[in-house]
């Protein structure tokens, strides 16, 4: 692994498999080319001989012998220490943007100039033990003959191509979508027999968005998205995350009528919060995949948001940016507004869900991936201004809802295979 982390320079950029422009959440207008195309990018280039990927060899008994937190502990609650690793100039990331060209251009920092790095220096210590590194033999050792879907918005997105990132010393998979839509993507590493694929839906639940002027979403808050509900049977785990997208001005819908609405202006239509849709979309997602009413009955992982108050000197459209450079103390900041809002209510409606789920003896699990307390620490992590050079003309606001990669965000599949290995899953 490399010691130094490496920028890549507008010349070398080019000889890189580039990852097209997705949307940010609520910070561009439009969105953006197919996420496929940097992957396909990559397979065609390794297939042509241009582009190998260095990797390493795995055991069979990787999971076996990979490193355990105690039983009991909470790896949820804890802290950001600093991560000295093995020399003084600090713990090397797992990949840069030169070994992992996976990593979407607007989250790629370190292509793009971030000029600190003390970000990636960081790890997450929860509290009462110590979380292990990543290690990728041990994931799919731990996944193989098995699939894993992704469903939610785009940090559902980063979430995923960090995850691709950090298996990439190992394994590389194949692109087997049955469909060229950009959002909705199928890949196979066929070394372990493991299927990921992103469903994109930031809703979850059925929307559609207003053709005139007003430009309006309409949320059926009752129904589940069949765009992702027409794929997700066969799998056995699904990773369940959405939040951002519910800021936008929105009429929700129930039983074939309007309730109400969240900034839509609309005379006769009554004002409900945020919170409200987001409740509502996920009491239905999780009693659709819990009651086999989907026809799915594997586990099923909610993802807790991530944090929507990292903007500071301004609303995310007002100037407001992120340029903090270290992690916030457990005791300098606390979950407040809109995120305990949506927090709250995701936790209660998994709680909700799950009690139903094992009252009716179902055969669905459901468990709780409650990553904000961690990235709540994190206002350093985001890309702000550096995903894109800085001479484009481009319309993007500061970034502060993703994840640069590698950066904060490889917490969450640290997590995840500790969730693997302790049989939570």
């Amino acid at each position: 692994m490399q010691k130094l982390l490496q920028l890549v320079h507008p010349t070398a950029a080019a000889t890189l498999p580039a990852l097209a422009v997705v949307a940010l959440v609520f910070l561009a207008t439009a969105r953006g080319p197919a996420f496929h195309d940097a992957h396909r990018s990559a397979v065609v280039s390794r297939s042509s001989g241009s582009w190998r990927p260095r990797v390493e060899t795995t055991s069979a008994a990787a999971a076996a012998v990979a490193r355990r937190v105690p039983k009991g502990c909470d790896i949820f609650r804890g802290e950001w220490v600093p991560d000295d690793g093995e020399d003084a100039a600090g713990a090397a990331p797992y990949y840069t943007n030169l070994s992992c060209p996976l990593i979407q251009e607007h989250q790629n920092c370190m292509k793009y100039g971030r000029p600190d790095r003390g970000f990636l220096r960081w790890r997450w210590r929860p509290d009462g033990c110590e979380l292990p590194r990543f290690e990728a033999a041990a994931f799919l050792d731990a996944v193989r003959n098995t699939s894993l879907a992704f469903v939610g918005d785009s940090i559902a997105r980063n979430h995923m191509q960090s995850l691709m990132c950090l298996l990439s010393k190992v394994a590389y998979p194949k692109d087997i979508s049955k469909t060229s839509h950009p959002d909705f993507r199928t890949l196979h590493y066929e070394s372990h027999n493991f299927t990921l694929a992103i469903f994109w839906s930031p809703f979850l639940v059925r929307a559609n968005q207003s053709d005139h002027g007003d430009r309006l979403w309409h949320l059926h808050l009752d129904e589940p998205d069949r765009a992702w509900v027409a794929g997700i049977a066969g799998f056995d785990r699904v990773i369940l995350s959405a939040a951002n997208w519910f800021n936008r001005p929105s009429v929700f819908h129930e039983a074939g009528r309007v309730v109400g609405c969240h900034n839509c202006q609309v005379p006769g239509v009554p004002e409900l919060s945020r919170e409200h849709s987001l409740r509502m979309a996920f009491r239905t997602v999780l009693h659709s995949l819990s009651s086999d009413a989907v026809g799915f009955n594997g586990t099923v992982i909610v993802r807790t948001l991530s944090p929507t108050s990292h903007f500071e000197g301004g609303e995310w459209n007002k100037g407001g940016d992120c340029r903090r450079t270290r992690p916030y103390a457990a005791n300098e900041t606390r979950m407040a507004g809109l995120d305990l809002d949506f927090h709250t209510a995701q936790v209660e409606e998994f709680a909700r869900a799950k009690a139903a789920a094992q009252a009716a003896g179902r055969a669905t699990r459901l468990v709780l991936m409650d990553t904000m307390t961690a990235m709540l620490l994190r206002p350093d992590g985001h890309p702000s201004r550096y995903g894109h050079w800085p001479h484009e003309k481009v319309t993007l606001y500061n970034d502060c809802v993703h994840w640069c990669l590698p950066g904060p965000i490889d917490v969450w599949n640290e997590m995840l295979l500790q969730m693997l290995l302790t049989d939570s899953l």
